[in-house]
């Protein structure tokens, strides 16, 4: 069924015989639903000429990791613009240019959001390399970033006093040579240095990294991990350095990979006496094809189509279904890569919202709900289905994900904590349609609704009582 006869059909909430049905039982409460839908970015781009504040409430991530900020010319955040002469001494206010970085960051906090802060450098994908190097004296540079955190956090050198937690030191050094030019050792020295200086002065906030730009490769749901990542917890073990999170990046076509690699980067956290560390997948997106090819190819059209694949309708449809798969795995936090108009933004360069917007805006709607619902049945493959009711038990919201393959799902209300006919409102994710409601119509007597969902498409549903 295509989109026209979606819109046109009378059937949208009652077919005949389904190809696949499920059902959600609005009485039987199995959880909270997990707010997953954090990013990276904020809400100041372009110079501070395109503010997209209003747009970030729409979605309400709860987290904005602050990486590749401005790319590709970042002028806040990185170590090199806070921190500009690496001589200099980190004691002293006038060692610091906080100006740029406090409106940066405010804005992330005015919106709503909580921020994790990358203290390090941006990717450099130039052939010449100018901040992405070890630093000369790690411990001057661990002492900039406690000069940072003491700005932000304790309102020192004029700053503010914000409940930032989170402290990530550097962005993928095993990403080579455009994020780290050193070994893998010189990193490892410095997250030590870094991340006991913190804990010695901040022993309460949060520290983490490396921001894993490879994990390692999956066989049979089995995770065989990169040289870089088993050197790295192993270094952390034997230098007793500490590690409150572990974070690390994956991007990919296919929704179930994140939350395999999820499970697996947990069950490695913990044989390597990491239990109580927190896992971030804090840099995650639609991958069309599973390939980089597009994305710094030459020409401008094949990078254009891609740029489009990624933040389009199968984007979009990837994006709703992985959070939705990532509610049962072993994860504490989620960025997507990227909140800004980047080539994985969720906008464009003039701020016009991409479909994978939209996707996230709808999962705010699930989040909102808050307690999530028991759906049972065999999901079809390329499907992803959650549900959830709000304190009130005045709204009950579903939505549905098809990233790939065809045909009507049909789906079977019951428990429904309201006396009397309900309404259900039906909104689209596609090609044609932002979020739009499409049909609202009554729900039958015998509770089932019919969702065509023809490939790529986020479907939203309402169930409110009538009147």
């Amino acid at each position: 069924m295509d989109r026209r006869q979606f819109l046109a059909s009378t059937a949208v909430l009652a077919v005949a015989r389904p190809p696949a049905e499920l059902t959600i039982d609005a009485a039987k409460v199995v959880g909270r639903v997990r707010p997953l839908h954090g990013v990276n970015g904020g809400p100041l781009n372009v110079g501070g000429t395109l503010d997209l504040s209003a747009r970030f409430r729409e979605v309400a991530p709860p987290l904005c990791r602050l990486h590749d900020a401005h790319w590709p010319n970042p002028d806040v955040v990185d170590l090199h613009v806070v921190f500009p002469d690496p001589t200099a001494n980190p004691d002293r206010p006038e060692s610091y240019d906080f100006a740029r970085t406090d409106e940066y960051v405010k804005a992330v906090v005015d919106a709503g959001s909580g921020v994790v802060y990358r203290l390090g450098e941006s990717i450099e994908h130039g052939k010449v390399k100018r901040y992405v190097h070890p630093p000369k004296d790690p411990a001057r540079w661990a002492a900039a970033c406690v000069g940072i955190i003491r700005h932000y956090t304790e309102g020192w050198a004029d700053g503010l006093r914000f409940p930032i937690r989170y402290w990530e030191v550097w962005d993928e050094p095993d990403n080579r040579p455009a994020m780290w030019s050193g070994t893998d050792e010189d990193y490892f020295r410095l997250y030590s240095v870094t991340a006991k200086a913190i804990k010695a002065r901040f022993p309460k906030l949060l520290v983490g990294g490396p921001g894993l730009g490879n994990t390692g490769t999956l066989k049979a749901g089995r995770l065989e991990p990169s040289p870089f990542f088993g050197k790295f917890l192993a270094h952390c073990r034997a230098d007793a350095a500490p590690l409150d999170f572990l974070s690390w990046h994956c991007y990919s076509a296919d929704p179930h990979e994140y939350p395999a690699r999820a499970r697996e980067v947990r069950r490695l956290l913990d044989a390597a006496g990491f239990a109580q560390a927190e896992s971030h997948l804090n840099e995650w997106n639609h991958l069309p094809g599973n390939s980089w090819s597009g994305a710094l190819a030459a020409d401008g059209k094949t990078r254009k189509v891609w740029r489009q694949a990624v933040g389009g309708p199968q984007g979009a449809a990837v994006v709703a279904a992985t959070l939705l798969l990532l509610q049962d795995a072993p994860l504490d936090m989620a960025n997507l890569f990227t909140a800004d108009p980047q080539e994985f933004g969720l906008f464009d360069h003039h701020g016009v919202p991409a479909a994978s917007f939209y996707a996230m805006k709808a999962f705010r709607a699930l989040a909102d709900a808050g307690d999530r619902l028991a759906v049972t049945g065999d999901v079809p493959a390329g499907v992803a289905v959650g549900a959830a009711v709000n304190e009130k038990r005045s709204e009950v919201v579903i939505l549905a994900s098809r990233w790939a393959g065809a045909g009507d799902l049909a789906l079977k209300v019951g428990g429904l904590p309201w006396a009397g006919p309900t309404v259900a409102t039906a909104s689209l994710v596609d090609d044609r349609h932002e979020l739009d409601v499409v049909r609202t119509d009554r729900l039958g007597a015998d509770g089932r609704l019919a969702l065509p969902l023809p490939a790529p498409l986020v479907a939203l549903v309402r169930l409110r009582p009538a009147g």
